[in-house]
Protein backbone atom coordinates (compact mmCIF):
# COMPACT_ATOMS: atom_id res chain seq x y z
CA UNK A 1 0.00 0.00 0.00
CA UNK A 2 1.25 3.36 -0.67
CA UNK A 3 0.05 5.91 2.08
CA UNK A 4 0.46 9.78 2.23
CA UNK A 5 0.32 11.33 5.60
CA UNK A 6 -0.37 15.12 6.06
CA UNK A 7 2.12 15.69 9.47
CA UNK A 8 2.86 12.24 10.18
CA UNK A 9 5.68 13.97 12.98
CA UNK A 10 3.64 14.00 16.45
CA UNK A 11 1.49 11.59 18.13
CA UNK A 12 -1.15 10.54 16.50
CA UNK A 13 -0.09 11.12 13.03
CA UNK A 14 3.21 9.78 13.75
CA UNK A 15 1.42 6.70 15.29
CA UNK A 16 -0.12 6.25 11.98
CA UNK A 17 3.28 6.55 10.41
CA UNK A 18 5.05 4.35 12.11
CA UNK A 19 2.18 1.34 12.25
CA UNK A 20 2.51 1.52 8.50
CA UNK A 21 6.43 1.62 8.04
CA UNK A 22 6.10 -2.03 10.46
CA UNK A 23 3.84 -2.83 8.10
CA UNK A 24 6.03 -2.62 4.64
CA UNK A 25 4.05 0.02 2.98
CA UNK A 26 5.37 3.01 1.13
CA UNK A 27 4.87 6.18 3.27
CA UNK A 28 5.31 9.51 2.25
CA UNK A 29 4.95 12.60 4.76
CA UNK A 30 3.68 15.87 4.15
CA UNK A 31 5.05 18.34 6.55
CA UNK A 32 6.08 21.85 7.56
CA UNK A 33 9.72 20.81 8.85
CA UNK A 34 9.31 21.35 12.95
CA UNK A 35 9.87 17.71 13.91
CA UNK A 36 11.51 15.14 11.75
CA UNK A 37 9.92 12.38 10.08
CA UNK A 38 10.70 8.88 11.08
CA UNK A 39 13.46 6.88 9.29
CA UNK A 40 12.29 5.35 5.88
CA UNK A 41 9.15 7.60 4.69
CA UNK A 42 9.45 9.85 1.71
CA UNK A 43 9.18 13.58 2.80
CA UNK A 44 7.90 16.21 1.23
CA UNK A 45 8.16 19.88 3.13
CA UNK A 46 5.41 22.42 2.77
CA UNK A 47 3.11 24.42 4.83
CA UNK A 48 -0.88 24.27 3.66
CA UNK A 49 -1.33 27.65 5.29
CA UNK A 50 0.62 29.53 3.29
CA UNK A 51 0.24 30.72 -0.14
CA UNK A 52 1.64 28.08 -2.48
CA UNK A 53 1.94 26.01 0.27
CA UNK A 54 0.91 22.70 -1.28
CA UNK A 55 2.96 22.96 -3.81
CA UNK A 56 5.71 20.41 -3.42
CA UNK A 57 1.86 17.98 -3.40
CA UNK A 58 0.88 19.29 -6.79
CA UNK A 59 4.38 19.27 -8.31
CA UNK A 60 4.45 15.70 -9.02
CA UNK A 61 5.00 13.48 -12.19
CA UNK A 62 1.80 13.09 -14.59
CA UNK A 63 0.48 9.90 -13.73
CA UNK A 64 -0.99 7.20 -16.32
CA UNK A 65 -5.03 7.53 -17.15
CA UNK A 66 -6.96 5.99 -14.00
CA UNK A 67 -3.25 5.81 -11.43
CA UNK A 68 -3.19 6.85 -8.02
CA UNK A 69 0.02 8.50 -6.37
CA UNK A 70 -1.12 6.89 -3.56
CA UNK A 71 -3.67 4.26 -1.94
CA UNK A 72 -5.35 6.86 0.87
CA UNK A 73 -4.30 9.98 2.45
CA UNK A 74 -4.64 10.54 6.01
CA UNK A 75 -5.07 14.30 7.55
CA UNK A 76 -5.76 14.83 11.21
CA UNK A 77 -5.77 18.67 10.22
CA UNK A 78 -7.69 20.32 13.58
CA UNK A 79 -8.17 23.96 12.41
CA UNK A 80 -9.37 25.85 9.21
CA UNK A 81 -11.79 23.16 7.18
CA UNK A 82 -10.92 24.91 4.34
CA UNK A 83 -7.29 23.89 4.26
CA UNK A 84 -9.04 20.28 3.88
CA UNK A 85 -11.19 21.36 1.23
CA UNK A 86 -8.23 22.70 -0.57
CA UNK A 87 -5.90 19.59 0.38
CA UNK A 88 -8.64 17.39 -0.83
CA UNK A 89 -9.48 19.17 -4.27
CA UNK A 90 -5.60 19.24 -5.13
CA UNK A 91 -5.80 15.09 -4.53
CA UNK A 92 -8.73 14.28 -6.37
CA UNK A 93 -7.08 12.30 -8.68
CA UNK A 94 -4.03 11.23 -7.27
CA UNK A 95 -5.31 9.68 -4.09
CA UNK A 96 -7.94 6.04 -3.63
CA UNK A 97 -9.38 7.14 -0.41
CA UNK A 98 -9.47 10.37 1.94
CA UNK A 99 -9.36 9.38 6.33
CA UNK A 100 -9.69 12.21 8.21
CA UNK A 101 -9.35 11.45 11.94
CA UNK A 102 -12.10 13.48 13.38
CA UNK A 103 -13.48 14.08 16.91
CA UNK A 104 -16.39 12.55 18.70
CA UNK A 105 -16.66 16.77 19.66
CA UNK A 106 -18.77 16.85 15.93
CA UNK A 107 -21.97 15.36 18.08
CA UNK A 108 -24.24 18.04 18.96
CA UNK A 109 -23.72 18.67 22.77
CA UNK A 110 -24.90 17.88 25.07
CA UNK A 111 -24.77 13.60 23.24
CA UNK A 112 -26.51 11.07 25.14
CA UNK A 113 -24.95 7.54 26.18
CA UNK A 114 -24.88 4.93 23.69
CA UNK A 115 -25.00 7.71 20.66
CA UNK A 116 -23.72 6.05 17.26
CA UNK A 117 -22.76 7.64 14.36
CA UNK A 118 -26.05 8.22 13.16
CA UNK A 119 -26.46 10.97 16.45
CA UNK A 120 -27.47 14.32 15.42
CA UNK A 121 -24.07 16.59 14.83
CA UNK A 122 -22.82 20.27 15.43
CA UNK A 123 -24.83 23.03 13.51
CA UNK A 124 -22.68 26.10 11.73
CA UNK A 125 -20.11 23.84 10.25
CA UNK A 126 -18.53 24.29 6.56
CA UNK A 127 -16.51 23.10 4.17
CA UNK A 128 -15.06 26.19 3.43
CA UNK A 129 -14.85 28.06 6.82
CA UNK A 130 -11.82 29.55 8.18
CA UNK A 131 -10.83 28.37 12.06
CA UNK A 132 -13.92 28.64 13.89
CA UNK A 133 -14.49 26.51 17.21
CA UNK A 134 -13.06 23.15 17.31
CA UNK A 135 -16.44 20.63 17.02
CA UNK A 136 -17.20 23.16 13.99
CA UNK A 137 -13.55 22.90 12.66
CA UNK A 138 -13.54 19.21 12.93
CA UNK A 139 -17.14 18.83 11.54
CA UNK A 140 -15.95 21.23 8.61
CA UNK A 141 -13.20 18.79 7.90
CA UNK A 142 -15.41 16.25 7.53
CA UNK A 143 -17.62 17.99 5.15
CA UNK A 144 -14.67 18.80 3.08
CA UNK A 145 -13.24 15.21 2.93
CA UNK A 146 -17.16 14.05 1.94
CA UNK A 147 -17.61 16.60 -0.69
CA UNK A 148 -14.63 15.66 -2.83
CA UNK A 149 -14.07 12.27 -2.23
CA UNK A 150 -17.92 10.76 -1.20
CA UNK A 151 -17.95 7.76 0.10
CA UNK A 152 -14.12 7.11 -0.13
CA UNK A 153 -14.15 9.68 2.52
CA UNK A 154 -13.44 7.32 5.94
CA UNK A 155 -14.13 9.74 8.90
CA UNK A 156 -12.11 8.70 12.09
CA UNK A 157 -14.21 9.85 15.22
CA UNK A 158 -11.40 9.44 17.73
CA UNK A 159 -12.65 10.03 21.65
CA UNK A 160 -10.07 10.83 24.31
CA UNK A 161 -6.44 10.06 22.55
CA UNK A 162 -3.57 8.40 25.14
CA UNK A 163 -0.58 6.96 24.78
CA UNK A 164 2.70 6.87 23.94
CA UNK A 165 3.96 10.67 22.49
CA UNK A 166 1.20 12.57 23.93
CA UNK A 167 1.28 16.20 23.07
CA UNK A 168 -1.64 17.52 25.17
CA UNK A 169 -0.31 16.49 28.57
CA UNK A 170 -3.25 14.40 30.08
CA UNK A 171 -1.75 10.95 30.95
CA UNK A 172 2.03 12.45 31.25
CA UNK A 173 0.72 14.67 34.06
CA UNK A 174 -1.21 12.47 35.69
CA UNK A 175 2.35 10.23 35.67
CA UNK A 176 4.45 13.10 36.63
CA UNK A 177 2.16 14.00 39.48
CA UNK A 178 1.80 10.37 41.24
CA UNK A 179 5.74 10.03 40.75
CA UNK A 180 6.33 12.77 42.96
CA UNK A 181 4.32 10.59 45.45
CA UNK A 182 2.54 11.77 48.68
CA UNK A 183 -1.16 12.12 49.28
CA UNK A 184 -3.13 12.39 45.71
CA UNK A 185 -6.19 13.64 45.28
CA UNK A 186 -7.88 11.12 43.35
CA UNK A 187 -11.15 12.26 41.55
CA UNK A 188 -13.96 9.86 42.40
CA UNK A 189 -16.09 7.57 42.24
CA UNK A 190 -13.10 4.84 41.92
CA UNK A 191 -15.23 3.10 39.49
CA UNK A 192 -16.06 5.68 37.00
CA UNK A 193 -15.66 4.52 33.76
CA UNK A 194 -13.34 5.91 31.30
CA UNK A 195 -13.13 5.86 27.27
CA UNK A 196 -10.28 6.28 25.25
CA UNK A 197 -8.01 4.85 22.50
CA UNK A 198 -4.50 4.28 22.30
CA UNK A 199 -2.53 5.93 19.33
CA UNK A 200 -1.20 2.91 18.45
CA UNK A 201 -4.61 0.99 18.71
CA UNK A 202 -6.02 4.07 16.72
CA UNK A 203 -3.74 3.61 13.77
CA UNK A 204 -3.38 0.04 13.25
CA UNK A 205 -7.64 0.26 13.31
CA UNK A 206 -7.15 3.21 10.54
CA UNK A 207 -4.86 1.34 8.33
CA UNK A 208 -6.92 -2.32 8.63
CA UNK A 209 -9.68 0.57 7.21
CA UNK A 210 -7.85 1.85 4.36
CA UNK A 211 -6.67 -1.94 3.51
CA UNK A 212 -10.49 -2.99 3.60
CA UNK A 213 -11.38 0.03 1.41
CA UNK A 214 -13.95 1.29 4.27
CA UNK A 215 -15.92 4.84 3.99
CA UNK A 216 -18.10 6.68 6.09
CA UNK A 217 -18.02 7.46 9.87
CA UNK A 218 -16.61 5.34 12.79
CA UNK A 219 -16.94 6.46 16.28
CA UNK A 220 -13.00 5.09 17.24
CA UNK A 221 -13.16 4.76 21.38
CA UNK A 222 -12.61 1.85 23.60
CA UNK A 223 -15.48 0.02 24.79
CA UNK A 224 -17.53 0.43 27.51
CA UNK A 225 -16.58 -1.03 30.64
CA UNK A 226 -12.85 -1.17 29.15
CA UNK A 227 -11.39 0.54 32.31
CA UNK A 228 -12.27 3.11 35.10
CA UNK A 229 -10.20 6.53 36.17
CA UNK A 230 -9.18 3.69 39.58
CA UNK A 231 -7.90 1.51 36.98
CA UNK A 232 -5.98 3.78 35.28
CA UNK A 233 -4.10 5.83 38.32
CA UNK A 234 -3.49 2.26 39.79
CA UNK A 235 -1.61 1.45 36.67
CA UNK A 236 0.60 4.44 37.37
CA UNK A 237 1.14 3.96 40.80
CA UNK A 238 2.45 0.48 39.72
CA UNK A 239 4.93 1.35 36.88
CA UNK A 240 6.36 4.82 38.79
CA UNK A 241 7.05 2.92 41.85
CA UNK A 242 6.52 5.84 43.79
CA UNK A 243 4.55 5.82 47.39
CA UNK A 244 2.09 7.97 45.99
CA UNK A 245 -1.33 7.47 48.07
CA UNK A 246 -4.16 8.00 46.02
CA UNK A 247 -6.66 9.77 48.17
CA UNK A 248 -10.25 9.42 46.60
CA UNK A 249 -12.34 12.05 46.81
CA UNK A 250 -16.36 12.32 45.96
CA UNK A 251 -17.03 14.47 42.95
CA UNK A 252 -18.89 17.15 45.26
CA UNK A 253 -16.27 18.20 47.32
CA UNK A 254 -13.80 18.64 44.14
CA UNK A 255 -16.16 20.49 41.98
CA UNK A 256 -16.94 22.93 45.18
CA UNK A 257 -13.12 23.79 45.49
CA UNK A 258 -13.76 24.84 41.66
CA UNK A 259 -11.67 22.53 40.29
CA UNK A 260 -12.86 22.03 36.47
CA UNK A 261 -13.18 18.34 35.63
CA UNK A 262 -10.90 17.40 32.03
CA UNK A 263 -8.72 20.44 32.18
CA UNK A 264 -7.55 20.52 36.07
CA UNK A 265 -7.96 16.97 36.33
CA UNK A 266 -7.51 15.55 32.85
CA UNK A 267 -9.36 12.71 31.37
CA UNK A 268 -11.78 12.64 34.71
CA UNK A 269 -15.21 13.97 34.17
CA UNK A 270 -18.06 13.36 37.19
CA UNK A 271 -21.02 11.26 36.09
CA UNK A 272 -23.64 12.88 34.50
CA UNK A 273 -24.45 14.42 30.88
CA UNK A 274 -21.13 15.80 30.31
CA UNK A 275 -19.82 12.21 31.12
CA UNK A 276 -22.01 10.43 29.41
CA UNK A 277 -21.25 12.87 26.31
CA UNK A 278 -17.39 12.37 26.64
CA UNK A 279 -17.31 8.37 28.09
CA UNK A 280 -20.61 6.55 26.57
CA UNK A 281 -19.52 6.60 23.28
CA UNK A 282 -21.09 3.22 21.06
CA UNK A 283 -18.50 1.93 18.94
CA UNK A 284 -20.16 -1.16 17.80
CA UNK A 285 -19.48 -0.30 14.12
CA UNK A 286 -16.02 -0.33 14.69
CA UNK A 287 -15.79 -3.35 16.99
CA UNK A 288 -17.59 -5.05 14.32
CA UNK A 289 -15.01 -4.26 11.75
CA UNK A 290 -12.24 -5.51 13.91
CA UNK A 291 -11.09 -2.45 16.48
CA UNK A 292 -9.15 -3.69 19.12
CA UNK A 293 -8.25 -2.02 22.48
CA UNK A 294 -4.91 -2.93 24.61
CA UNK A 295 -5.16 -2.88 28.11
CA UNK A 296 -4.73 0.33 30.07
CA UNK A 297 -1.83 -1.04 31.84
CA UNK A 298 -0.17 -1.70 28.89
CA UNK A 299 -0.78 2.47 27.35
CA UNK A 300 -0.26 3.60 30.44
CA UNK A 301 3.39 1.33 30.99
CA UNK A 302 4.67 2.46 27.42
CA UNK A 303 4.11 6.12 28.22
CA UNK A 304 6.05 5.97 31.41
CA UNK A 305 8.75 4.71 29.58
CA UNK A 306 8.58 6.85 26.42
CA UNK A 307 8.67 9.93 28.64
CA UNK A 308 11.67 8.37 30.67
CA UNK A 309 13.38 8.13 26.70
CA UNK A 310 12.69 11.96 26.29
CA UNK A 311 14.17 13.23 29.58
CA UNK A 312 10.47 12.72 31.51
CA UNK A 313 9.01 16.23 30.01
CA UNK A 314 6.24 15.77 27.35
CA UNK A 315 5.74 18.00 24.34
CA UNK A 316 3.09 20.52 24.68
CA UNK A 317 1.05 21.22 21.46
CA UNK A 318 1.31 24.68 21.44
CA UNK A 319 -2.56 25.25 20.35
CA UNK A 320 -3.86 23.37 23.26
CA UNK A 321 -3.43 25.09 26.91
CA UNK A 322 -1.39 23.24 29.71
CA UNK A 323 -3.33 20.74 31.91
CA UNK A 324 -3.03 19.52 35.47
CA UNK A 325 -3.81 20.53 39.17
CA UNK A 326 -1.34 23.76 41.20
CA UNK A 327 -0.36 21.65 43.90
CA UNK A 328 -1.03 24.31 46.25
CA UNK A 329 -4.79 23.51 45.35
CA UNK A 330 -4.57 20.35 45.58
CA UNK A 331 -2.90 20.57 49.38
CA UNK A 332 -5.04 22.64 50.21
CA UNK A 333 -8.57 20.23 49.75
CA UNK A 334 -6.39 16.99 51.06
CA UNK A 335 -6.11 19.15 54.25
CA UNK A 336 -9.62 20.77 54.39
CA UNK A 337 -11.13 16.87 54.15
CA UNK A 338 -7.94 15.26 56.93
CA UNK A 339 -6.40 13.15 54.00
CA UNK A 340 -3.19 15.34 53.35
Amino acid sequence: MRLLILGGTEFVGRAVTEAALARGWRVTVFHRGHHEAPAGVTTLRGDRTAPGGLAALSDLPDLPDGADAWDAVVDTWSAAPSAVLSTARLLADRVGRYVYISSRSVYANPAPAGLTEDGPLVEGASAAAGQTAYPQDKRGGELAAEAVFGDRALLVRAGLILGPGENIGRLPWWLGRIARGGPVLAPGPRDNPVQYIDARDLAEWTLDAVRDGLGGPYNLVSPAGHTSMGELLDACVRVTGSDAELRWTDPETILAAGIEPWSDLPVWIPPGELHDTLHGSDVSKALATGLRCRPVAETVADTWSWLGSIGGRAPQRPDRPPVGLAPEVEAEVLARQGLG
